[in-house]
């Protein structure tokens, strides 16, 4: 729930300054007109009628105010209800005008404290001593400087509050901004392991859909094996799809974990399932297969995953590929064929090389792909633990 300063609404304000301004005139009306005295009474409404603006022009209306008392103070020697307007002037310049001019404000305060002094004592017959004028100056005084206090006071609390809700603001569009960056960067991840999924799943099932088809004229009984490869990599892929789906539910993780480092050795062997020649150095049992963070594990088979990929795709039909997967203080991958290499052609198009090395770049590691020396493709990764 949130907690905001109570404060009254432009309809309650408006109606609080015309009660204050309606109020003094009125009192003016009576105390004055009661004794005889209509020019006090004139006075008092000049003096009192601008704080009907004192919300929207401050200064203006203490000046107003300011010019209305001087000349009570010539005109009219004993105090006149209309002066009240003064502190009340004093207090809209602290708290809605600059500030200087609310300092302007209190020094005009100071020095009409001592003429309104003068005149009072005269006004009463009371001779010019310190002993008669300071009373007088020094309530006055004090009346002006509390109204400028709660002024100013007031003022810097509007400017603390309006400092805290700018904050508040520019904190919530830094949160958004975040939540933006968060949610582009996540679907940039599950598109890399869409790519990587389908990509590779699909490679496997053209490769063999085509084999089998030249191969099935001859030998009808390989159509079995290839169908069952398929199948096998229609399943997977399903499986890869579902996971990555079911990231994008609330509150549901996949049914399949993550593949890892050890994960590599059945990319291998489904490589050479589909005819590809592969030579491997990989650990010799998956139990030996060296700890690694998960998302480390993860990147390094994604890696390898689609240097396979583009192998199947680009390298050629006779080519055959080496892998080699090392664990010491990084994971080092090396992928590479003695396929077409540099002449092998592409569409612009892909996003394996782009994927392989944001995702090398996430781990702090370094990924260099393109055509080896000698002939065919290489692709070297290193992901630091």
């Amino acid at each position: 729930m949130d907690q905001h300063p109570w404060r009254l609404g432009p309809r309650a304000r408006r109606w609080l300054d015309v009660s204050i301004v309606g109020g003094l005139v009125v009192l003016g009306m009576v105390a004055h007109l009661a004794v005889g005295e209509p020019v006090a009474a004139l006075l008092t409404t000049a003096e009192v009628v601008p704080l009907l603006w004192r919300r929207t022009r401050a200064w203006g209306v203490f000046l107003a105010v300011a010019t209305a008392s001087a000349v009570q103070a010539v005109a009219y020697h004993e105090p006149v209800v209309g002066q009240l307007a003064f502190p009340i002037a004093v207090y809209a310049v602290a708290r809605w005008s600059p500030r200087w001019q609310g300092v302007t404000a209190l020094l005009v305060g100071y020095a009409a404290s001592l003429v309104a002094a003068v005149r009072w004592t005269l006004g009463f017959g009371g001779e010019l001593t310190a002993g008669n004028i300071v009373p007088y100056a020094v309530t006055i005084g004090a009346l002006v400087t509390t109204a400028w206090a709660l002024g100013f006071a007031a003022q810097e609390r509007e400017r603390y509050v309006a400092s805290l809700v700018a904050r508040a603001e520019q904190a919530e569009r830094m949160a958004e901004r975040e939540v933006e960056l968060a949610a582009r960067d996540e679907r940039s991840r599950i598109a890399r392991e869409m790519h990587d999924v389908v990509a590779h799943g699909l490679s496997v099932i053209v490769v063999q859909a085509d084999g089998a088809r030249y191969a099935a004229a001859k030998d009808p009984g390989v159509a079995v094996a290839t169908l069952e490869t398929i199948a096998a990599a229609g399943r997977e892929a399903l499986t890869e799809m579902r996971r990555l789906l079911g990231l994008l539910r609330e509150g549901d993780t996949g049914v399949a974990p993550q593949p890892g480092l050890g994960d590599v050795r059945h990319l291998v062997e489904e490589a050479r399932t589909a005819g590809m020649r592969v030579t491997a150095d990989l650990p010799d049992r998956v139990a030996e297969v060296p700890e690694v963070p998960d998302g480390v594990g993860l990147a390094a088979y994604r890696i390898v995953q689609e240097a396979l990929t583009n192998v199947r795709k680009h390298a050629g039909p006779n080519a055959s590929v080496d892998v080699r997967v090392t664990v010491d203080r990084e994971v080092a991958i090396d992928v590479r064929d003695d396929g077409r290499g540099a002449a092998a052609g592409a569409d612009g198009r892909g996003l394996g090389l782009v994927g392989m090395r944001e995702r090398a770049a996430v781990h702090g590691g370094t990924l260099e792909a393109g055509p080896a020396p000698g002939g065919g493709f290489a692709v070297s990764a290193r992901l630091p633990l």
